[in-house]
């Protein structure tokens, strides 16, 4: 089937789930959440991203909240009037400049990240009608596509839902960049022995990040033992993803339990990353033996009090952003490119994905926010204020 493009306004045929004919108009505005003052705003009439090497237009049909989009209002690293969001599902509606038609055509359905209310693409964003991701890092579906479920909420399971599948770019893309990036695990699916034999604790177990890595822990035997801290409440859930010991984060003394039962820990992960759980994991950490503290923000050794350092003990960071391969000005800080981890994102997402598609790999539990993009404000707000315990808040469009 020919497909005839436009430009921003025209009408894009491509061959429907059902092999029916279909057109689809791609205007040139949209609606969009973006910054405003210290709000998530949405207005009307946002100009629609360009397309960079490589990229593809996806029409939005689902997306997913992450603690990075109200921080990026909150502590001012995204520009005033940047289109917000990072996790999006939705269909290809156009082809950008070098990506292969052979593997990507229009009406396949995708679902990955972007950086959402960034300096350097502040008119691309996840919580908009349409949004540009990158084709080396997208997701693909199964070829009939993902329906949407039209439910409230769902429990964690196989990716069958758009909500489902919305759920996973950030979060999933975050844990496996930590063990195959960070920590040198291979992409070895269910090896019989440990890859490392000795206990990795991820500090957030029921967090959107710390319930994919303990499923990858467990599938691909990163470790002899997983021990995570969390809520008692979450205990259930994350032993079956494959925690072997859960630590209670409400105990006043749960650092000392730590120390007392694993006092030699080297491979530490706090998946809440505020300064305060950074502290605490990193007293954790063994008193002998070369650790590491893997935070996902931009904490340092620097922001630990001084009473606990110690020369044994490094504080290291991961941004996801950092997946496009390019520099990425954040903050007052402009992280470099490192295309090494560019590279590893791509070799685990093409990993994974079949094992997502299969359903090895889950999403965790979905609350299901009505009325589209314009409860996105709502969503945002919710996740600042703590209202998503073991949850990813998702908005159909």
């Amino acid at each position: 089937m020919m497909v005839r493009d436009a430009g921003w306004w025209g009408k894009v045929y491509y061959p429907h789930k059902h092999r029916i004919a279909m057109s689809v108009e791609i205007p040139s505005t949209m609606k969009a959440v973006v910054i405003e003052g210290k709000r998530p705003v949405l207005k009307e009439n946002v100009a629609l991203p360009e397309l960079e090497d490589g990229f593809v237009l996806l029409k939005t049909r689902a997306v997913a909240g992450n603690p990075t989009d109200w921080k990026h209002i909150e502590y001012g690293i995204g520009p005033q009037g940047a289109i917000l969001g990072c996790d999006v599902a939705g269909d290809i509606v156009k082809l950008g400049p070098n990506v292969d038609p052979a593997q990507f055509h229009i009406g396949d359905t995708l679902y990955g990240f972007v950086h959402g209310a960034s300096v350097r693409f502040p008119t691309n964003g996840a919580f908009a009608e349409y949004v540009a991701i990158s084709s080396k890092i997208a997701y693909r579906t199964p070829k009939q596509g993902l329906p949407a479920s039209g439910a409230d909420s769902l429990p964690e399971g196989a990716v069958t839902t758009l909500e489902g599948a919305a759920t996973l770019p950030v979060s999933l893309t975050t844990a496996g960049i930590v063990l195959y990036h960070n920590f040198g695990v291979k992409l070895e699916w269910e090896p019989a022995t440990a890859q490392r034999d000795e206990t990795i604790l991820l500090w957030g177990g029921a967090t959107a990040v710390g319930q994919p890595l303990i499923q990858l822990c467990k599938k691909l035997h990163a470790f002899n033992r997983i021990v995570v801290v969390a809520s008692r409440h979450h205990e259930a859930q994350l032993r079956q993803y494959g925690a072997d010991e859960l630590f209670d984060y409400h105990d006043a003394d749960v650092v000392d339990q730590i120390r007392a039962k694993h006092p030699n820990l080297r491979h530490l992960v706090d998946c809440v990353s505020n300064k305060g759980t950074t502290n605490q994991v990193y007293r954790c950490a063994s008193h002998s033996d070369p650790a590491t503290v893997l935070q996902l923000t931009t904490t340092t050794i620097a922001d630990i009090a001084p009473e606990h350092k110690r020369d044994n003990v490094a504080v290291v960071g991961m941004l996801l952003y950092m997946a496009s391969g390019v520099e990425v000005p954040f903050g007052p800080m402009t992280l470099p490119a490192d295309p090494v981890f560019a590279r590893h994102a791509v070799e685990f997402i093409r990993f994974i994905n079949g094992k997502i598609n299969n359903g090895e790999i889950h999403h965790i539990p979905v609350k299901v926010y009505k009325g589209g993009l314009a409860a996105v404000p709502q969503l945002t707000e919710d996740i600042k204020e703590g209202r998503n315990s073991g949850q990813k808040l998702v908005a159909v469009l």
